[in-house]
């Protein structure tokens, strides 16, 4: 690749967002009470100089501040996989809010007990429990795992992706051992004290570290999503659960974003069998929501622990979790938006998706790959697809990721700013895939002068 002309174009782009984006340059410019100038200091991670600001947003649809309307295909990156605003999902909670309230008065609703029902159905755990993110979620199960098996470490897959929490935050150094991550802001001692790393697809990297006998629990994703999809090899996830077996490990599934697998996320598609399992984003369609599952048994040796408080102190919820406004979200998320039917639809969209990016891969014979889970597809900067978290975060290329999303957006679509992420919704339509397909050949065809 002509690296002299991706700096060229890429430049051009970021004049152009400039040109097109003047009230977001301008607000952007005003918001100096806010730590990075923005709510959330991710929102940072744009291609341009500045983050286009939102105005609207209605199914797969947000139009910004400049009044440009967008495809959206990050869709809040899965906090969306429902569709901006879903008619079901704004009634129940105008509902909930406005005619019943009480919104979070700390008492159950019955709305709850139907959530776990059909959660239950969705990916088999028996008893669940409510948060307002999957990273609140994924914190907790660790705390109960670490309790149940009185063990200190938790493992992770390197560069799997669990949200903000403490333990998750390794990955595999260059000598095959353990490092923190790079950029661990505040880490509060030093993450080889709590946790532990393998490669994805590596089983006999996994057995050396549970062999150590102080990991209460494998937290990870069944794919890995968020340096890219890394699709799990022919018996790697059934080794994972019997090598976790072996060693008096428990299993932890974070189905977060794996959740485009389907409407039980991988866990239902491929028949895994964990103990926990955590999710959340999508299951609340934009409404902050989070849930974990355990597997009955472990739900009754928990509860029946007197040294345990799972009730005031224990570290185990929080003041708004399983409030009335997200579990009425949740409801009706799940029954109405996200249907296995729908999971179907977007499925076959994502099929499409990926066969014009492959087209115009092959259109260069480039050497890159595209990947697909359920909903969900990625294009990477390398062929074959990676196999590894540690490999796919190598094969990044941020100038050329860079060109890609503003060239997009400059032209009304918005992939996921980390990655080369297109995740569908229950609103996308084969027209919309269609244009992706034509602008990312434009892009190519750019790129190759």
């Amino acid at each position: 690749m002509d690296r002299t002309r991706l700096q060229h174009l890429l430049t051009h782009e970021r004049a152009e967002a400039e040109r097109r984006c003047p009230r977001s340059k301008e607000a952007y410019a005003r918001a100096g009470h806010l730590f990075g100038r923005v709510p959330m200091t991710w929102m940072n991670k744009t291609a341009g100089p500045f983050p286009r600001y939102l105005d609207t947003a209605r199914g797969a649809r947000v139009t910004d501040i400049d009044g440009h309307e967008y495809i959206d295909f990050c869709l809040g990156d899965t906090g969306a996989m429902a569709g901006h605003s879903p008619a079901p999902v704004a009634e129940a909670v105008q509902r909930r809010f406005a005619e019943q309230g009480g919104a979070t008065a700390m008492l159950p609703t019955e709305d709850a007990e139907w959530v776990g029902a059909e959660l239950t159905r969705r990916f088999g755990l028996a008893r669940w429990s409510f948060s307002l993110t999957a990273t609140d979620a994924n914190r907790w199960a660790i705390r109960l795992a670490r309790a149940v098996t009185g063990r200190p470490k938790i493992l992770v897959n390197s560069y799997s992706y669990h949200g903000s929490v403490d333990e998750s935050l390794i990955v595999v150094g260059p000598d095959g051992h353990g490092v923190a991550r790079p950029g661990n802001v505040g880490a509060p001692c030093d993450v080889t004290l709590t946790s532990r790393v393998a490669e994805f697809n590596d089983l006999q990297q996994l057995e050396r570290e549970l062999a150590h006998g102080d990991v209460a629990a494998v937290l990870m994703e069944p794919a890995l999503t968020n340096i890219g999809i890394v699709l799990p090899e022919p018996g790697y996830l059934a080794g994972v659960r019997a090598l976790t077996r072996q060693y008096g490990t428990l299993l932890i599934n974070d189905e977060t974003h794996t959740l485009s697998a389907g409407p039980g996320g991988c866990t239902a598609a491929w028949d895994l069998e964990p103990d926990l399992l955590t999710v959340g984003k999508a299951i609340g369609g934009g409404i902050p929501a989070g849930a974990y599952g355990l597997s009955a048994e472990l739900a009754d040796r928990l509860l029946g622990r007197d040294d345990l408080d799972l009730v005031d102190m224990g570290g185990v919820g929080g003041t708004l979790a399983g409030n009335a406004l997200s579990v009425a979200a949740m409801r009706a998320t799940l029954e109405h938006v996200l249907t296995d039917e729908a999971f179907g639809r977007m499925a076959k969209l994502a099929e499409r998706f990926e066969a014009g990016v492959q087209a115009g891969i092959d259109a260069h014979a480039l050497p890159w790959s595209v990947s697909r889970l359920g909903a969900r597809t990625e294009y990477r900067f390398a062929s074959p697809a990676p196999r590894t978290g540690t490999a796919s975060e190598a094969a990044g290329d941020a100038e050329l990721e860079d060109f890609l999303h503003i060239y997009l957006a400059n032209r009304g679509i918005l992939l996921t700013p980390f990655h080369n992420m297109a995740l569908m919704c229950p609103d996308t339509t084969e027209a919309d895939v269609d244009t992706h397909t034509g602008l990312f050949a434009a892009a190519l065809a750019e790129l190759a002068g």
